[in-house]
Order: C-alpha cells, then sequence, then structure tokens
C-alpha cells in the first residue's frame, strides 16, 4: 500500500520548532495521530514537554491520539498556548 500523504499544521511551540506553518508528512498505512506527534517529537526533542499536553484535530475535529489516518487528513497539534 503506499503511504499516506498528510498535511500538520503547527502551532506555537511546533511552529517555532519547525519555523513554518504546516508540515507535508508521509506516515505508514494504519498511522494514528499519536504517531506524527511521535515524529515531531523524534525530529525535535525540545517538544518532549508538550508530549502529554498536546491537543489533537483531525480535519477541524478534536480527536484522540489514537485516531487513525487516511491520507489527504489535515492534523492541527494544539500545545497550551499562554496568553499575555
Amino acid at each position: 500500500m503506499p503511504p499516506l500523504a498528510i498535511t500538520v499544521k503547527l502551532f506555537a511551540a511546533y511552529q517555532e520548532a519547525y519555523g513554518v506553518p504546516e508540515l507535508t508528512l508521509q506516515l505508514p498505512e494504519g498511522a494514528t495521530v499519536a504517531a506524527v506527534r511521535d515524529r515531531l517529537l523524534a525530529e525535535h526533542p525540545e517538544l518532549e514537554r508538550w508530549r502529554d499536553v498536546t491537543r489533537f484535530g483531525v480535519n477541524l475535529q478534536f480527536v484522540a491520539a489514537d485516531t487513525p489516518l487516511q491520507s489527504g487528513d489535515e492534523v492541527v497539534l494544539i500545545p497550551p498556548v499562554s496568553g499575555g
């Protein structure tokens, strides 16, 4: 099976780490939202502190970390945002 092609929208700490507002990732069939988070944390270990407090969205709906992805999905990782 071909890999899944997904778009990842980056906000706050994730956007600062990558320096871009979005990424396009190729993931294996059956990948979950958590796999996206884990891949970003592997590439940018400084984001590890956000692992347990990041919320997830897929196609503008909040979802659980174990939600499976489909090709074409738009994933959003939302760390806590401090006001000020």
